[in-house]
């Protein structure tokens, strides 16, 4: 029986992939580093110390780890600000789950843009349990951060059902051992081997409802 839905946060409920690799690519550009569709798959799923690690020590970009990662953030932090990439009907999606379950919220963003992006979006009470992959020993495709996120919501990884959109957040759902609902993002779509893996496919997130998620589990 279901007992909890973990949600991905970029590509899910923002369409935020396509603002992270203009803002990063740019800013890799600037630095006089190397920016490619390669290198945006690569760093899908990546914590912000990974990430930031793979601009300066694969891409070529100068500077610290964290000064990398703490300039790239405010500029999303600004993006955000100016107009929120939020997915039509993910707000409603979160609403109508949340009537039913305790929601989580497992992401490779940094803890500040999380927090700045619930509130903005409106969904600041709607989630129990957040976790930044910051917060947990490894990144996605890794199942850390799903793993912290059922820990939080005190409800074990095999009860809960996991919402994502791309490879590696596909894979980290499955290795948590959670029933994993794949949304493919248009723009950056999951490898059909990682899709492969969903429990069930949904063309959009207006196709996430009650009875979609309980179909997971019948009994």
């Amino acid at each position: 029986m279901i007992g909890a839905v973990v949600f991905d946060l970029d590509g899910v409920i923002l369409q935020s992939e396509e603002v992270w690799d203009e803002v990063r690519g740019r800013y890799v550009v600037e630095h006089d580093g190397r920016y490619d569709a390669a290198a945006q798959r690569a760093m899908m799923g990546m914590s912000a110390p990974e990430w930031s690690r793979y601009l300066a020590e694969e891409l070529g970009v100068p500077g610290a780890p964290e000064e990398i990662s703490a300039h790239i953030v405010r500029l999303m932090e600004a993006r955000y600000r100016e107009q929120l990439p939020l997915i039509p009907g993910a707000p409603d999606a979160v609403e109508r789950l949340a009537a039913r379950w305790p929601l989580g919220l497992a992401s490779s963003s940094n803890r500040p843009r999380i927090d700045a992006a619930r509130v903005l979006a409106g969904l600041d009470g709607y989630f129990k349990a957040t976790v930044s992959s910051e917060e947990a020993a490894r990144g996605k495709p890794a199942p850390d951060v799903y793993l912290e996120a059922a820990r939080r919501l005190g409800v074990p990884a095999e009860r809960c059902a996991a919402v994502e959109d791309s490879h590696s957040g596909i894979r980290s759902a499955k290795a948590a051992g959670m029933h994993t609902i794949a949304i493919p993002n248009p723009g950056f779509p999951p490898g059909e081997e990682a899709l492969a893996l969903a429990d069930l496919v949904l063309d959009s997130i207006a196709d996430l409802t009650v009875d979609a998620v309980e179909s997971l589990d019948p009994d």
